[in-house]
């Protein structure tokens, strides 16, 4: 294990993003073990993904994602902590229950299950100033040249995309993958480093995202192009 690995990292999301989230119960275990801080900042797939003549995210009442955030920049300015947890729960009921956080009535009982007060909800959405939170966020993101999530910030200035994963690994695992990861940081001109995906890979990853595919109202588009996703018969 590397001696001078980070203590604290900045790690951008979006709640709709399954591979955000594998990475997310990944790094938590890391943060078990090793005590770094996470500080969750968010990014939205709904805007980079923006067709042609369609509203902006904040143009609209209510918004999958940007919503669910606006709800999270309510929960960072009351306390950070419990940020973290509505993360932890938002993307559990999604992306491995199937459930339908990003319905308003499903957010409150869940806002509810985290101890959150009573009127987060309502004042997150009353308050156009959540809106400038996210886009704070999310172009810091855009302006480092990313385009998605997970993008991990670190306090030297530099940026990485990923890891992208599926099966995220625990114990010692997870602190390999973190001293690989953070091992990139040793060399900032390196860009891309990309394993090709054969069938069994597709395959492992359709089943991990069964439970997104089925609890999603949207079509998943990945830099402008629809991802073809199927729902498996049970």
């Amino acid at each position: 294990m590397s001696t001078h690995m980070p203590t604290e990292v900045d790690f951008h999301f979006d709640p709709m993003c399954p591979f955000a989230y594998q990475t997310a119960v990944w790094i938590r275990d890391v943060r078990r073990q090793t005590g770094l801080k996470i500080n969750w900042h968010f990014f939205s797939l709904e805007e980079v993904n923006l067709a042609e003549g369609k509203k902006h995210p904040w143009e609209r009442d209510w918004s999958y994602g940007w919503s669910l955030m606006r709800i999270g920049v309510a929960l960072r300015r009351t306390d950070p902590e419990l940020l973290d947890a509505w993360y932890a729960r938002i993307g559990k009921d999604l992306h491995e229950d199937a459930g339908t956080p990003h319905a308003p009535d499903r957010a409150r009982e869940l806002l509810a299950e985290i101890g959150a007060p009573t009127a987060i909800f309502d004042d997150a959405l009353a308050d156009p100033t959540t809106h400038d939170e996210i886009k704070a966020d999310h172009q810091r993101v855009i302006d480092a040249g990313g385009f998605g999530v997970p993008t991990l910030f670190f306090a030297d200035g530099q940026a990485l995309f990923g890891p992208v994963l599926v099966d995220p690994p625990r114990d010692d695992a997870a602190l390999r993958l973190w001293d690989l990861t953070t091992g990139m940081l040793e060399f900032p001109h390196v860009y891309e480093l990309q394993r090709p995906k054969g069938p069994a890979d597709r395959d492992r990853i359709s089943d991990v995202l069964q439970p997104y595919i089925k609890g999603r109202d949207w079509i998943s588009i990945n830099r402008g192009k629809v991802v073809e996703l199927e729902e498996k018969p049970a």
